[in-house]
């Protein structure tokens, strides 16, 4: 069974390092929304992190947890930030762009791996193919990038500041429910 879309419920898709989070929080709190980070989410429940859960119940487990993180978090008036790999599930997808507006941050592998080299919280990012980071970024999003661009509502050219991304998603979001 599909939901209606919900007024005010914003996925945000991409890579990791393209700002989701932080992103997300400053979408919130300009918009006076709820904010959730389903790998926070998916923490708080589990009390493991990102690399310790893959690490005792494999990737699988993993992405079942985040599919369902992603349903227990979607309600109107929330900003949700995911992880880089919820669109790998078809099903997540649709219901992200059935349930609300989906925004893919799109952002240059090089600058992914000059974000994620400054501040790599393996813990919270494990490797997803053993590759040499910027090798695994380049790979990942190769593959990743399609399956968002066809996820998203609306792509956003993200390597900018994100107090701008900010101004400009809230200024779409608002246009969009004034259309609905």
């Amino acid at each position: 069974m599909l939901l209606q879309r919900q007024p005010f419920l914003i996925f945000l898709i991409g890579a990791r390092a393209s700002g989701k989070s932080t992103l997300g929080r400053l979408l919130a709190e300009r918009l006076q929304l709820a904010f959730v980070d389903t790998d926070q989410l998916i923490r708080a429940a589990s009390g493991l992190e990102v690399d310790e859960f893959v690490a005792r119940s494999g990737w699988p487990a993993f992405r079942a947890r985040e599919s369902a993180a992603l349903r227990e978090c979607a309600r109107p008036r929330t900003v949700v930030a995911t992880g880089g790999g919820m669109a790998l599930d078809p099903g997540n997808c649709e219901f992200m762009r059935v349930a609300g507006t989906v925004f893919f941050l799109d952002v240059p592998a090089h600058i992914l791996s000059s974000r994620l080299a400054k501040n790599p919280r393996a813990a919270q990012r494990p490797s997803l193919t053993g590759l040499p980071p910027a090798e695994e970024i380049e790979r990942v999003l190769a593959e990743r990038e399609p399956v968002y661009r066809a996820t998203a509502h609306h792509v956003i050219h993200a390597a900018r500041p994100l107090p701008d991304l900010a101004r400009e998603l809230a200024e779409i979001i608002t246009r969009d429910m004034e259309i609905v």
